[in-house]
């Protein structure tokens, strides 16, 4: 699931945040996270193969735990860098004995908030 380019968001959903934050290597991606990084410098940092990174940010970014942000370069060749996008995850029980969860996100400054537009631009074209 990605981020709603305007601030309205789904909510996200149980069984992709319960299958991303059980997966050791997608917790391992989180733990690395402290500023935006490629999948590159992910794999390279937490020794786990490029192909299996790309497939844990897919995972991560469709529970809504990560932000893709696409940094524009003048040479043309754009880079995608991955960021946290919570900083924290409840589970409670309802009243009609059904799982919710809330995903706590960090305040998002405008240049962020346009770079997450652009990613969504980029997605249509």
């Amino acid at each position: 699931m990605v981020r709603d380019p305007v601030g309205v968001e789904d909510a996200p959903d149980l069984q992709a945040i319960l299958d991303a934050l059980d997966d050791p290597d997608c917790r391992a991606i989180v733990k690395q996270l402290d500023e935006p990084m490629t999948a590159s410098e992910i794999s390279d940092a937490t020794d786990i193969p490029l192909s299996t990174v790309y497939r844990k940010l897919d995972a991560l970014t469709e529970a809504s735990l990560l932000s893709e942000l696409t940094e524009v370069r003048s040479d043309g060749h754009h880079t995608t860098r991955y960021d946290l996008d919570f900083d924290e995850v409840s589970f409670s029980l309802t009243e009609d004995k059904e799982f919710d969860v809330s995903v706590s996100r960090p305040s998002r400054t405008a240049e962020e908030r346009l770079a997450d537009m652009w990613s969504e631009v980029r997605k249509e074209t």
